[in-house]
């Protein structure tokens, strides 16, 4: 028969439907694969037989790998680099070089960024301006500055690591990088890796949900893929909450159409949907019918959520008044208590405005405002409810900021650039060591240090892991192990190669561990 000869209807017919038959039976096949091994994979959650709204029974000991400290993560991420030589690592040293150049052997020939590299005034030693006072914790104490008066008053749950570094220098890249583990875009995030590998324990909300908290400042671009799913279903991508209107965008039925009109809609949809599943055998369709099933649950279940009026005074004196203006930082940390209340897993809210390139005094000023009874609140709150065993509190940045200025330096008022090398990182609760500090720096913060105070050399790297020092990937493998699950077993096939959140790289921070 030739190309141009003409098939009978029923030939035609009969030829795709055993075309289709061949497609279906290898995506099937491939599918139940799949399904056998996620239903093995989740079967300590019982998510399928769990229709309730509530958390679900299972204790902090559950996990995927190993034995899990933590259920959940709270992911506090200060867009831009927060400047751990004004707030967490006090460095008198600076104080008496005020305006010196920056020694060249302490630069050692590192990377700096164009905006500093070549300015008229060098480097100029910058020390801050504000005081620190060393509060006690479960060690011989942690100097904390006067941006942070209420988190000085938590320092006893900290655990402050002032030795974590990066390879990045720009802050795309950079937040990509922390974020995906990769600093080209593509990859999933951690929240993503979070959800692929261990679900959702509240059949009424995402495993993962992300907030935009509002800021003063110039704001760094935040793009959707750092909190994607790259190459993974989207199914375990992070749900935004918006601030104003509806806190998920669309959730409201249009005006006219009630709430039985809107499933008549999605069942009819989703018919259409399973037969071109059953056509094409595309995973993508299982997601995207389980995404308006979500959709559909979260009607009622997110109005619920963001109802604070049964929040008590006591509650909002803890977190701050700003608590009750939606999209403040201090709302969206009871918001996300209020979450892992309900079984979220991985909650993250963006702070941005962090890049304090000039006045860095004034922006740091009004962002520590912004974050600092907040922050010690949720950490306050989740204890006194019993929830800080069990959740993880993670604060930092994409990298730290230099010990010397850019732009014109004052007593008053100074500038700092991108720093990599070295920049400060806390955690709290859900099994990390409670009051103690890790990671040494040098006189001027510049570089990792050994604890008898020398200069590591060569610098370390995220391919052999040093005592005393914490990458980005260690943190990521960290964060993983508290919740039950071995970094380096946690992969997802694409494209014929087994990825990772931490690549090829990664150490679990055993000393930071309790």
């Amino acid at each position: 028969m030739s190309r141009r000869t003409p098939i009978h209807a029923s030939a035609r017919q009969s030829n795709l439907g055993l075309l289709q038959t061949r497609r279906q039976l290898f995506g099937t096949a491939a599918l139940g694969l799949g399904t056998a091994a996620m239903a093995q994979l989740f079967s300590a959650e019982g998510l399928a037989g769990e229709p309730s709204g509530d958390q679900d029974s299972r204790t902090p000991n559950d996990g995927l790998h190993h034995p899990a400290r933590a259920k959940r993560v709270i992911y506090l991420f200060m867009s831009g680099g927060p400047s751990q030589h004004d707030m967490w690592d006090y460095k008198p040293k600076l104080n008496e070089m005020f305006g010196e150049q920056l020694p060249p052997e302490v630069r050692d020939g590192q990377r700096i960024t164009g905006m500093t590299a070549n300015q008229k005034n060098g480097l100029p030693v910058c020390p801050s301006k504000y005081k620190f006072a060393k509060y006690d914790n479960n060690q011989s104490g942690v100097y904390i500055s006067e941006l942070l008066p209420y988190t000085a008053k938590v320092a006893k749950e900290l655990c402050v690591v002032h030795s974590t570094f990066t390879e990045a220098i720009n802050h795309d890249p950079a937040i990509t990088y922390i974020q995906t583990g990769s600093q080209i875009p593509g990859r999933p995030s951690l929240g993503a890796w979070l959800s692929y590998g261990l679900g959702s324990m509240n059949e009424n909300l995402p495993s993962y949900v992300v907030m935009h908290a509002k800021t003063s400042f110039a704001e760094q671009s935040l793009f959707n893929r750092l909190w994607g799913t790259g190459f993974m279903p989207s199914q375990h991508q992070g749900l935004l909450l918006q601030s104003q209107g509806d806190p998920v965008l669309y959730l409201s039925n249009p005006k006219g159409l009630s709430r039985q009109d809107r499933r008549i809609q999605l069942d009819a949809l989703t018919a259409l949907n399973r037969g071109h599943y059953q056509q094409y055998a595309d995973p993508e369709v299982l997601s995207r019918i389980e995404q308006h099933e979500m959709a559909y649950r979260m009607q009622a279940s997110v109005p619920e959520l963001m109802d604070l009026s049964q929040e008590s005074a006591d509650t909002f004196k803890l977190y701050g008044e700003e608590a009750k203006e939606p999209g403040t930082f201090a709302a969206c940390c009871l918001n996300a208590r209020r979450l892992a209340e309900r079984g979220v897993r991985n909650i993250q809210i963006f702070h941005r405005g962090w890049d304090a390139h000039n006045r860095l005094p004034t922006e740091h000023e009004s962002q520590c405002k912004d974050i600092d009874q907040a922050c010690a609140g949720l950490i306050a709150d989740l204890k006194q409810r019993g929830m800080l065993d069990d959740t993880l509190v993670v604060w930092g940045g994409e990298f730290g900021r230099t010990a010397y200025c850019q732009g014109t330096l004052t007593e008053k008022t100074y500038g700092r650039d991108h720093h990599p090398r070295c920049f400060t990182v806390w955690m709290a609760g859900g099994g990390v060591k409670p009051g103690i500090t890790y990671g040494r720096t040098d006189d001027f913060g510049y570089n990792i240090t050994d604890a008898d105070g020398q200069v590591l050399s060569p610098q370390p790297t995220k391919d052999h892991w040093t005592p005393g020092t914490m990458h980005i990937h260690d943190l990521n493998a960290t964060i993983l192990h508290l919740l039950g699950i071995d970094h380096t077993r946690l992969t997802y096939r694409y494209q014929g190669r087994d990825f990772r959140l931490t690549d090829v790289h990664g150490h679990v921070m055993s000393d930071l561990l309790a």
